[in-house]
């Protein structure tokens, strides 16, 4: 597969023009190199070179040259770049001189001085079904948000398609092979996440084991509030329990290879007495990695289809995740302490807001429907607002409007 359009393209010009230096932050293989290459004039690979540490103490500079934008791919591995970076930005008082792509924050030891002024921080995630050529399309996010009478084709509850899609994940290397293969590149991706990666951003060695079965216990708590203390205990060996710091420690080393990618509880005002649930929903920055972690197929995923919708849910923040980083917006979830709960709460910068539930059969689409009519009954909305929308985002059947007013659209119809 050649290189397929990013909507984060778009977002990459702008800033581009905005400032002297765009950081672009993602898991590695998502696709930051080829889209910075897309725009780079030139390019130095800080990691490929054995003579990088010497440049580094003799003339770190010869590393900056190059026409510009100037690619410096995984810099992170020598962090002082930053600073020499942000003073070259200061010296040439241009926009758009620098594009540095990172899978990882720097080693904790890392004296970075403030890029204000100088640098734009761009999130970049594996491809969503739309940019993968998954998605037709049909629908788009904007139009939703808009209040737009939507359509679509009928789109068959084939599941098997959607196991592919949830195994193979938007990671754009394994996009041209077969399921297998796909499946077992991820497997190798987590293994060397576990075992290199996850110890090379700080001084700290970190017990690769541990943080396997770290990364299983949240996989089996995908989609789902589980606190520290129950990873702790579900990642225990022979019935020990790991201690809350490992834990915790593991979880952020993870955060900051941008492995872990969780869903804040939304923070609004409610009618009822009902109190707000603050706890985070745990994801992956990419369902496939739950599917790894769990070291199972796609015949076993079938077996199981309370937890493939568990998965699927995951695979549609991803994705609206993507769409609506598009239109500078966030995703959040809802939960109360009355039990009510929505998936996703999409809300924009000017505070405007639009509410989803994910349901992998487009039969359990009614119960999506009730939900946020439901959620919505609770909602104070003279404080926050009418919603824009409300939308069910299903694993198939066909793009429509509901006689409430609430929308229905097949996650492989859905584009930004």
């Amino acid at each position: 597969m050649g290189y397929r359009n990013r909507y984060v393209e778009d977002e990459l010009g702008s800033r581009l023009k905005r400032a002297g230096a765009v950081l672009i932050r993602g898991p590695k293989g998502c696709g930051k190199t080829e889209t910075a290459r897309y725009f780079a004039k030139s390019e130095t690979v800080i990691d490929a070179s054995p003579n990088t540490k010497n440049i580094m103490t003799l003339d770190p500079k010869l590393l900056l040259a190059g026409d510009t934008p100037h690619l410096l791919d995984e810099w992170q591995e020598q962090p002082d770049l930053w600073n020499y970076v942000r003073h070259e930005v200061d010296n040439r008082k241009l926009k758009g001189q620098f594009i540095l792509t990172g899978s990882a924050t720097p080693n904790d030891d890392a004296k970075l001085h403030s890029g204000v002024g100088r640098f734009s921080i761009m999130q970049m995630r594996p491809m969503s079904l739309f940019e993968s050529g998954k998605s037709s399309g049909e629908v788009s996010l904007k139009a939703i948000l808009a209040g737009e009478k939507i359509g679509s084709n009928y789109h068959e509850a084939n599941i098997p398609h959607i196991v592919d899609n949830l195994i193979r994940g938007g990671w754009p290397g394994i996009q041209e092979l077969d399921i297998e293969d796909a499946r077992l590149s991820v497997l190798d991706m987590l293994e060397l996440i576990t075992e290199v990666d996850i110890s090379k951003i700080s001084t700290m060695k970190r017990d690769p084991i541990k943080v396997k079965r770290l990364m299983s216990s949240i996989a089996r708590n995908i989609s789902n509030e589980v606190k520290i203390e129950t990873i702790a205990k579900d990642a225990g060996l022979d019935g020990s329990t790991l201690s809350y710091d490992t834990v915790r420690d593991y979880v952020d080393a993870l955060e900051r290879l941008m492995i872990i990618e969780d869903l804040p509880a939304w923070n609004t005002h409610i009618r009822s007495s009902a109190t707000l649930r603050k706890s985070r929903k745990r994801h992956f920055v990419d369902p496939s990695i739950a599917i790894a972690a769990l070291g199972i197929n796609g015949a076993r995923l079938q077996q199981d289809f309370e937890y493939m919708g568990y998965v699927f849910e995951s695979l549609a923040i991803r994705d609206l995740r993507i769409y609506a980083q598009t239109m500078g917006a966030k995703l959040f979830h809802y939960r109360d302490s009355s039990g009510r709960e929505v998936d996703a709460i999409l809300e924009m910068p000017d505070g405007s807001w639009a509410a989803f539930e994910i349901k992998l059969g487009f039969g359990a689409a009614e119960d999506g429907i009730q939900s946020l009519l439901k959620f919505l009954e609770n909602v104070d909305t003279e404080k926050v607002g009418k919603p824009k929308a409300m939308a069910v985002i299903t694993g198939s059947g066909v793009a429509a409007t509901h006689e409430s007013g609430v929308q229905i659209v097949p996650l492989s119809a859905l584009c930004a």
